[in-house]
């Protein structure tokens, strides 16, 4: 959640923080909200949220600003509430393949990531992490050729399968030995 007061028009943090969220988790922006030193919110209220909410669709649809609009129109409303109207805006994650979510042209200098209650921008190597699981095949989906169990971490492999025996209880694939068990889901193969 980020709150921002927004009581001089369309704040330009608004777009680090939209970045920050689509490439990490997603989140929930409120404009003519503000927070106090001890962090409870306070409802201030915009004066006019429609021009707002129009500055902001041209904006973000407006590659030199974002690269990617992942927002559809009931991602963006006004809501009120005593009295006063806010716009809320709901950031979804955005699939890997559209990662980095970026500002300002530059990829590398415009990804941010959320971490906590800040925007931070995104090291090199988190961009090119990034970058990497964007691809259509990633590290993880690739098939090693030549290699046996003797390479599987066994204890994970015993994780996993209690893991699966919680979740699905007399599951036909308990029974398996290892190599069956793998075989099946589609870890190995013939």
């Amino acid at each position: 959640l980020e709150v921002k007061a927004a009581q001089g028009g369309l704040p330009r943090s608004i777009w680090e923080t939209y970045a920050a969220f689509a490439n990490s988790l997603g989140g929930v922006i409120l404009l003519g909200v503000g927070e106090r030193e001890d962090h409870s919110l306070v409802l201030l209220g915009l004066e006019n949220p429609e021009r707002l909410i129009k500055e902001f669709w041209d904006t973000i649809n407006n590659p030199a600003k974002v690269n990617i609009n992942l927002l559809s129109d009931s991602d963006v409303y006004i809501l009120e509430q005593n009295g006063k109207r806010i716009i809320v805006i709901l950031v979804p994650r955005a699939d890997r393949s559209y990662r980095p979510v970026y500002i300002g042209g530059n990829p590398v200098s415009g990804t941010f990531r959320r971490d906590g209650e800040g925007d931070y921008r995104c090291t090199k190597e988190e961009y090119q992490a990034l970058v990497r699981d964007a691809a259509p095949q990633t590290q993880d989906m690739k098939i090693l050729e030549d290699m046996d169990l003797a390479v599987i971490n066994h204890e994970s492999l015993r994780s996993y399968r209690q893991r699966m025996r919680l979740s699905r209880p007399g599951h036909v694939w308990e029974s398996l030995a290892d190599e069956d068990f793998l075989l099946r889901i589609g870890v190995g193969a013939i």
